[in-house]
């Protein structure tokens, strides 16, 4: 199973970049998105940038991975 968390683009430099989800950032490939810019939101798996999310849904799921992370923690604490 693949977990997919987005990732906001925050450089661009030629067909490679940095994103970041979380604080972590990671040097990915945008060789299969082409038409990213810096503050996209983008789904990144084996080192590509292989989607694009919108704003919205990008904050959903980021809203929900907190939610479970939380959730996580306070059963760990029981």
């Amino acid at each position: 199973m693949c977990l997919a968390i987005p990732m906001e683009v925050k450089t661009i430099e030629s067909d490679k970049g940095v994103v970041e989800a979380g604080g972590v950032t990671y040097e990915v490939s945008f060789r299969l998105l082409p038409d990213i810019v810096p503050g996209d939101y983008v789904i990144v798996h084996a080192g590509f940038a292989i989607q694009k999310l919108d704003q919205e849904d990008a904050a959903e799921s980021i809203r929900l991975f907190r939610e479970i992370e939380e959730a996580e923690g306070k059963a760990k604490n029981e």
